[in-house]
């Protein structure tokens, strides 16, 4: 597999306007050696400004996400606002 290519083709999308790629690369570098990442280097804050950019254009999954990484920073309340507007 080819993940410098893929990370280029999903940057390329997201900034065509693409949801999905912002929820790929918020894995990609919020949680680089996940079941979802690619062993890239970790970028915690990168991730997560990928999944606000989607969250902002109503991607339910993104919003989920940026609850769970709320939760992780022990902001639980904000948490729980993430996951009530992607509900």
């Amino acid at each position: 597999k080819d993940v410098p290519r893929a990370i280029e083709l999903w940057t390329e999308a997201a900034e065509l306007g693409s949801v999905d790629a912002h929820l790929d690369l918020g894995y990609v570098y919020y949680q680089p050696h996940g079941p979802h990442g690619c062993g890239v280097e970790e970028d915690e804050p990168r991730g997560v400004r990928h999944w606000q950019e989607a969250a902002m254009k109503g991607h339910v999954f993104c919003r989920h996400n940026l609850g769970v990484a709320e939760f992780d920073n022990g902001n639980h309340e904000l948490a729980v606002q993430h996951w009530m507007i992607s509900a």
